[in-house]
């Protein structure tokens, strides 16, 4: 079983080019933010599993709750002598995105670990146990993010060992978790159900860009694989339909959402930053680069 599920492939990209200067000053400053909360609660190693996907969660997070009262100069923490700027966070926004960036990442080692080639299954060995023990302070304090990334792997499991499973089937599990941990802690029963759906769209996208992404390398070792048995001659067609409709249904359930913090870069990642990566993925342009390289 391979995950898919968890925030950490940096899918979730913001289009430069199509933000205002401002905004992407911002957006820099929420992902330098995050990377600051998780050496805090965690380590420094723990920074290396920082990814653009929960920088969305965050920022997610923070315009929901309007808990970004403005932006402190300082200095960044891997290069002392390039300063940057952090936002403030008065809503623990910053610390949920962070324990559930290092849960995701731990669920991915031990997936790894049974999945990936030698030297793959080493190095996740090697760094598993730190994770381990980082994932456990990261339960303590959000027991409900670990319950969503833990059942969807078993989830995942049991859908992939299935005979004949639908392409709906295998991106349920993913689709599920990222729905359930979007919608957590909030007594408002309409926009949990908005923030269920919007996530649930976005999980299923994430799962189903990434199954594009590996398709090749899984059908080299054998590996379970949605779009693996769908003609070369129709397969480009078929993907972008399928993460169009992802897309699509993920917009509508946004534009239900009340958001005005950080809602220009959110607006961005929907509408030009996904397509975007979708489109490198699916048409495997090795001219295309991601732009936030420069982060």
């Amino acid at each position: 079983m391979v995950i898919r599920g968890s925030l950490v492939f940096g899918y979730l990209q913001v289009q430069k080019s199509e933000l205002l200067v401002r905004e992407y000053e911002a957006y820099k400053a929420v992902y330098c933010s995050l990377c600051r909360q998780m050496g805090r609660d965690y380590s420094l190693l723990s920074r290396f599993s920082l990814s653009y996907d929960c920088t969305f969660y965050a920022m997610l997070l923070m315009s929901l709750s309007r808990g970004c009262k403005g932006f402190e100069d300082g200095r960044c923490r891997f290069n002392p002598l390039k300063k940057c700027k952090y936002a403030t966070d008065e809503a623990d926004c910053l610390a949920r995105a962070a324990a559930f960036s290092v849960i995701s990442a731990y669920y991915k080692l031990s997936d790894d670990i049974s999945d990936e080639k030698f030297f793959k299954r080493i190095l996740a060995r090697l760094l598993r146990p730190f994770f381990g023990r980082w994932r456990k302070k990261a339960a303590a304090r959000y027991p409900r993010l670990d319950q969503a990334v833990a059942e969807m792997m078993t989830m995942q499991a049991e859908a992939e060992q299935k005979d004949g499973v639908s392409l709906d089937e295998a991106a349920h599990p993913t689709a599920h978790m990222t729905g359930t941990v979007f919608s957590l802690d909030t007594d408002d029963e309409m926009l949990r159900r908005v923030l269920y759906e919007f996530g649930y769209h976005i999980g299923r996208w994430i799962y189903l860009i990434d199954a594009a992404d590996d398709l090749e390398k899984d059908a080299e070792r054998g590996g379970f694989n949605p779009f693996k048995d769908i003609d070369a001659d129709r397969l480009v067609q078929y993907e972008t339909e399928v993460l169009n409709q992802s897309l699509a249904r993920a917009y509508e359930a946004y534009n239900l959402l009340t958001l005005i913090d950080f809602k220009g870069i959110l607006d961005n990642m929907l509408l030009y930053g996904f397509p975007a990566k979708q489109n490198q993925v699916i048409n495997k342009d090795p001219e295309e680069k991601d732009e936030q390289k420069s982060i």
